[in-house]
């Protein structure tokens, strides 16, 4: 009786209509919750990561195991959600210390109507490099470069293409972009490495798209405007901040620290530390506000709503969205996995990439149905992430080939599908919608497909070989990624 009902708990290689329907039920809850009811998908993704439990527990799981898959699945995500809550501090530093504000003011002082759809592009990702986030930038700056552009007579889908694309390229480069660090967390390699090799990729896209904008621009040249808002912006920054040229070191430390591949979490410290003294010694800051600021976050004060918009952001406490999301779904990523849900899946998809170019391939494609079917942008980063991490190790490719194409699809693209959160906010926001705006904004969708010519062309292949010191060691029990189902169940049956 009792070797029977053994039997009966030993857990099977699950069938693939099985882990399909996990990823349907995750799909529609998200789908629902974010498009219909306009919420935020942390609840949602929990009751995702239930059914697919129950799912584990159908096909022979116990739940401690189940359980354990979960803690495995967050302890794969630790070094991103750490940086994350460092992201938070440096950011609240750098906005009372005057850093962020400066490089703004600096970004603002290009904008000429001659050049507008050009200054637009680099104003907004000069914004965006700064902060880390495309919707900060283009709910403030853009909503700005939207009067200005409009006042010059410039097709406003064009302006919102050219806000789109800089706010865009900053949150895909900057190293305080939390898509630009869960992508390397998910993939399995350091955010440096990361944000260096999309360098590759992405410079050349950018004077493409700089190329096409000036071109464009030289139609509305001879156009006038009132740079009013602008200037309004531009003098309250003045005012209620001391902008000098030496609070432009902080940035060139985490620039220089990405250089000389120094580990990311002290590269952020130093960063963090070097724009404390310069609040210190530039702004008049004292210890307690260095602190208060570093945990909740730097609130503008400045009685221009623009301003306040954009620069009450940072702390610790604020990036618990993103870190609560995160935790929530590697969850979910943890049961998938270590079930062996998701390697049914993967084999299955990875029959379609016979070779590098079309696994990139098929990764770009995920990320771009994941924004479509999943409409949050972190799902498309860390729902591909983990499917492919094991397959790019098993071929000896790099990871960073990897968080490469995630944010070489992932990011960018969510905000040309009308129903995913970022294309809502930003239709929103830039009173534009997505269909319209969506051809001009070039650098969104000229990524991908640079990104899979240049490795059809072998110009982004990198093998493990190449570079084995920036690869995160997947020899730890936890850190074992889609290793076969085979594999799973055995550790599985020997937990029982």
């Amino acid at each position: 009786m009792s070797t029977e009902l053994k039997k009966k708990r030993t857990p099977r290689t699950p069938k693939l209509w099985e882990a399909l329907l996990s990823f349907v039920v995750l799909i529609g809850v998200m789908a629902t919750g974010i498009a219909v009811f306009k919420v935020d998908p942390h609840v949602p993704m929990i009751i995702g990561t239930a059914f697919a439990a129950i799912m584990a527990l159908y096909i022979g799981y116990e739940w401690k195991f189940i359980e354990k898959s979960m803690f495995d699945g967050i302890y794969q995500a630790l070094q991103a959600v750490i940086i994350l809550a460092i992201i938070g501090v440096l950011i609240g530093v750098w906005l009372v210390a005057g850093v962020v504000p400066t490089m703004i003011y600096y970004g603002l002082q290009i904008i000429t109507p001659s050049l507008f759809l050009v200054a637009s592009l680099i104003t907004c990702s000069i914004t965006s490099l700064a902060t880390g986030t495309s919707w900060g930038t283009c709910g403030t700056i853009g909503l700005a470069l939207m009067g200005v552009g409009q006042g010059l007579g410039i097709p406003l889908p064009m302006a919102a293409g050219a806000v789109l694309s800089g706010a865009y390229f900053g949150d895909k480069m900057s190293p305080l972009s939390d898509t630009t660090n869960l992508a390397p967390a998910m993939a399995g390699t350091d955010v440096f490495t990361h944000v260096k090799f999309m360098l590759k990729s992405t410079i050349p896209v950018y004077i493409i798209v700089l190329v096409i904008y000036l071109i464009l621009g030289f139609q509305f040249g001879k156009g006038s405007t009132d740079m009013g808002s602008l200037a309004m912006i531009t003098n309250g920054i003045r005012d209620s901040f001391t902008i000098n040229p030496v609070l432009m070191i902080p940035p060139l430390v985490v620039i220089l620290s990405i250089a000389f591949k120094m580990p990311a979490i002290p590269g952020i410290f130093l960063g963090i530390l070097s724009g404390g003294i310069l609040g210190a010694l530039v702004q008049g800051n004292n210890f307690g506000d260095l602190l208060s600021s570093a945990y909740g976050g730097f609130v503008s004060d400045t009685g221009v709503a623009e301003i306040d918009e954009l620069l009450t952001a940072g702390g610790l406490e604020n990036m618990m969205y993103s870190i609560s999301l995160t935790i929530l779904a590697m969850t979910f990523g943890g049961i998938m996995e270590k079930t062996g849900q998701l390697e049914v899946i993967v084999q299955q998809l990875i029959k379609l990439a016979k070779g590098t170019t079309s696994l990139v391939g098929l990764t770009l494609l995920t990320c771009v149905g994941s924004n479509a079917t999943m409409p949050e942008q972190y799902i498309s980063i860390v729902v591909p992430g983990r499917m492919y991490a094991a397959t790019y190790r098993k071929r000896g490719l790099h990871p960073k080939m990897l968080s490469n194409a995630l944010e070489g699809s992932g990011t960018v693209t969510s905000a040309l599908i009308p129903w995913n959160t970022c294309g809502v906010f930003m239709a929103g926001v830039l009173g534009v919608s997505t269909f319209q705006y969506a051809p001009w904004a070039f650098f969104n969708y000229l990524m991908p497909i640079t990104v899979f010519v240049m490795t059809a062309f072998g110009l982004l292949n990198v093998k493990i070989s190449d570079d084995p010191g920036t690869v995160i060691s997947s020899d730890d029990p936890v850190e074992k990624v889609n290793a076969g189902a085979a594999v799973v169940i055995q550790e599985a049956n020997a937990s029982l």
